[in-house]
């Protein structure tokens, strides 16, 4: 939202993005900013994203190691290739490293739109894609036209409003104020729409591994 620090939600945008080198369902993967302050919210990101040093994982500055494959890194670079093709901005990385093994480069597109793989796809990697929005409502018009629903987060400065938007708004399993989304045996773990159905972890997870028994007596 408007309201929300830049540079706060850029760390908590690219921490979410940057889970397992955005291998992760759970990773953050698309951004949708109030158009007021999606610039200054751009230039935090590409810093926080910048600090994302490639290179060997067993090397205790290293922040992104390689993609789990060389196809997966492949079909990272394509989708980013489409989005640019199709009218996204390459703000940092988005480039396939002249070194062998599968490695890709910390990323943020901006500009990206319907009809570009950033916006309609899961990029399964670190690539940040920023969506501009009018204002709230439309933000939110965006974030559920989304097939995926898995988890959502929203960042605000005032968190009432941040609450309201997450209880009654977005259409997701989860949703987060003013923090990425991450999975906790406490809570509730599932999504909605193409992201599934049920919910692990928590008493509804526990749940879904017990045999009830449904006993019904009437008198004579």
């Amino acid at each position: 939202m408007e309201d929300a620090d830049p540079v706060a939600a850029a760390k908590i945008c690219a921490r979410g993005r940057m889970v397992n080198g955005g291998q992760s369902c759970i990773a953050a993967k698309r951004f949708v900013v109030v158009e007021s302050a999606r610039e200054a919210f751009e230039r935090a990101l590409v810093e926080e994203m910048r600090a994302y040093v490639m290179g060997d994982p067993y090397d205790p500055k290293t922040r992104l190691g390689p993609m789990e494959s060389v196809h997966s890194r492949d079909k990272i670079a394509s989708q980013v290739r489409q989005s640019v093709r199709n009218g996204a901005k390459n703000l940092l990385g988005g480039e396939v490293p002249k070194q062998p093994g599968a490695w890709y480069p910390a990323t943020v597109l901006s500009n990206v739109l319907p009809g570009q793989p950033a916006h309609d796809e899961e990029v399964f990697g670190p690539v940040a894609a920023v969506i501009s929005a009018k204002d709230e409502a439309d933000a939110i018009r965006i974030v559920n036209a989304s097939h995926f629903g898995l988890g959502a987060a929203v960042i605000a400065g005032d968190t009432t409003r941040g609450e309201r938007i997450a209880a009654e708004e977005l259409d997701a399993g989860a949703v987060f104020v003013n923090e990425s989304v991450r999975s906790d045996p406490r809570l509730a773990f599932g999504g909605v729409k193409d992201s599934g159905y049920g919910r692990e972890l928590s008493e509804f997870g526990i749940r879904e591994f017990c045999n009830i028994k449904s006993v019904l007596i009437e008198p004579l």
